[in-house]
């Protein structure tokens, strides 16, 4: 399966390589990807989704989670999990590998995603999405 490249809208640095693979097999509520974070790069831009959960298991190369504020360096074998409402998370990864993880969780028709560093928050009903201030 090829990577798919994308650079998210409110942080030019998070650049993610993804394979989906829950869509590859028909999976209509579940979302699981394989991710690739280059060095130097972010997964994301710092979020807490308030509709969705989502879970992280790192399967290769380190990185550096910031949770709430608080900064903690994962490794292959750490896995974090997040339900609606969980505090605000990305992860940088300033290593000289290869940052691999898989992400997941629901993969709802809507959801609503607040970017607090940003003061933005964003509504995503199927693949319209829509920013606002905060």
């Amino acid at each position: 399966m090829p990577e798919q490249v994308y650079v998210h809208p409110l942080n030019g640095n998070a650049v993610r390589h993804m394979r989906s693979l829950a869509a590859a097999t028909g999976c209509l509520h579940l979302g699981v990807h394989w991710v690739r974070v280059e060095p130097g790069h972010d997964s994301t831009a710092y979020h807490r989704h308030r509709g969705e959960e989502e879970f992280i298991y790192i399967l290769s190369g380190r990185g550096m989670a910031t949770i709430d504020d608080e900064t903690f360096e994962v490794q292959a074998g750490d896995f974090m999990g997040f339900r609606p409402d969980s505090p605000a998370h990305a992860m940088h990864n300033p290593f000289e590998a290869d940052l691999i993880y898989l992400v997941g969780g629901y993969d709802l028709d809507y959801d609503v995603v607040d970017y607090p560093h940003q003061g933005t928050r964003m509504y995503r009903l199927g693949d319209r999405r829509t920013y606002e201030p905060l």
